[in-house]
């Protein structure tokens, strides 16, 4: 099932999520939605929130379908190291057709649980890096605009706003 992303403005997106407790088939085919939801919208990673739901949840796959071992399952997950910097344009499915120069850093260290409730540690660079980060703060209520600039930021709002205006958000 292919769920609406939801957009900036709603809630979900600004408070920390709940973390996930039971490892059952409802969680397996939540995962696999998700990534059905990541792909139809052209994202390379989609927390639980964007979909409306506020569970600990998010699902990565850098390379866009072209290897299936790379698609990543995050449940409960935290940043356990980072180093480095980068600085790259960066935008989000619920920020849709706004894209800011983000500073995260370049090579980070997660702890998660697979979809079976199994602990594992994951180090990414890079693209990896930064949607481990991003979709962490997703789940922690932040959106990749609280790392920009307050002038970029209310600039941003602004747009935003006056899309509501208009109906086209």
């Amino acid at each position: 099932m292919i769920y609406p992303i939801v957009r900036f403005g709603n809630p979900v997106l600004e408070k920390p999520a709940a973390p996930i407790t039971v490892f059952d088939d409802e969680l397996k085919t939540l995962v696999d939605d998700m990534f059905e939801s990541m792909y139809e919208a052209h994202g390379v990673g989609l927390a639980a929130p964007q979909i409306g739901i506020s569970k600990r949840l998010a699902v990565i796959d850098v390379t866009f379908k072209e290897d299936p071992d790379a698609k990543l399952v995050l449940v409960n997950p935290q940043v356990i190291h980072k180093e480095g910097k980068q600085a790259q344009s960066e935008g989000c499915l619920s920020v849709p057709d706004f894209r800011e120069s983000v500073t995260r850093a370049k090579k980070v260290t997660i702890r998660a649980q697979d979809v079976n409730g199994k602990w594992y540690e994951k180090t990414g660079e890079d693209l990896l890096a930064r949607a481990f980060l991003h979709e962490i703060d997703h789940l922690d209520g932040k959106l990749y605009i609280s790392h920009i600039s307050a002038l970029k930021r209310d600039l941003i709002k602004r747009k935003i706003r006056k899309l509501v205006k208009l109906g086209d958000w």
